[in-house]
């Protein structure tokens, strides 16, 4: 890997690990999302302070991080589509893993569609067509997560061939449904929250 590869990396991590839902929880005077609910520092939780606004702008600043890692890299320094890729999983990794916030970070579903609408606006808009169906008709998030997860590498090979990009994206992909475990078990046990549904800190 070359020095330059590896400092886009760090940076592209570096803005992954903002957390927006910690940011906007504090300039709201809101609780810290990460001591109620599910505990999770995403958009999902913060709704459940019942601040629709939060919620808001923790989906848009998360969604962004992803966004922004990928067109500065491509616009920016103008690199290939491979780097550009690892930039918008390396954003993604920084979202879930922030070194800003003790590494305590959320489950990168809004990280993960930013960076794959800047990747291709088709596989990201298919994701997130998947998302809205299933959220829509099960009303919950975490399994809509996952549907869409399973199915973005298949977007991507479906609509631009097998190439590398399909490989970070299934990493990508491997990695929010890991991030998922608790909601999979909660789902299979029928504990798990709807969307909208409050938890009081």
């Amino acid at each position: 890997m070359s020095a330059q590869a590896a400092i886009v990396l760090i940076g592209a991590y570096l803005l992954g690990s903002i957390s927006f839902a910690v940011v906007v929880s504090r300039a709201m005077g809101l609780a810290d999302p990460r001591t109620y609910g599910s505990h999770n520092p995403g958009a999902t939780n913060v709704l459940r302070t019942g601040n629709r606004t939060a919620a808001i702008l923790t989906l848009l600043g998360d969604a962004l991080k992803g966004v922004v890692a990928v067109l500065l890299v491509r616009f920016g320094l103008g690199a290939g589509e491979e780097l550009v890729a690892l930039a918008g999983l390396a954003a993604f990794v920084g979202h879930l893993y922030p070194v800003f916030h003790r590494f305590q970070g959320g489950k990168g579903v809004a990280t993960a569609a930013g960076v794959l609408l800047a990747l291709h606006p088709a596989v990201g808009g298919g994701v997130l067509l998947t998302w809205l169906i299933i959220a829509f008709f099960f009303r919950y998030s975490s399994l809509a997560a996952l549907v869409s997860a399973v199915f973005a590498p298949f977007w991507q090979a479906l609509l631009f061939g097998l190439d590398a990009r399909v490989l970070i994206i299934l990493v990508m992909s491997a990695l929010l449904v890991w991030r998922h475990r608790a909601n999979i078990a909660n789902l299979r046990a029928g504990r798990e929250s709807r969307i909208g549904q409050k938890k009081a800190p």
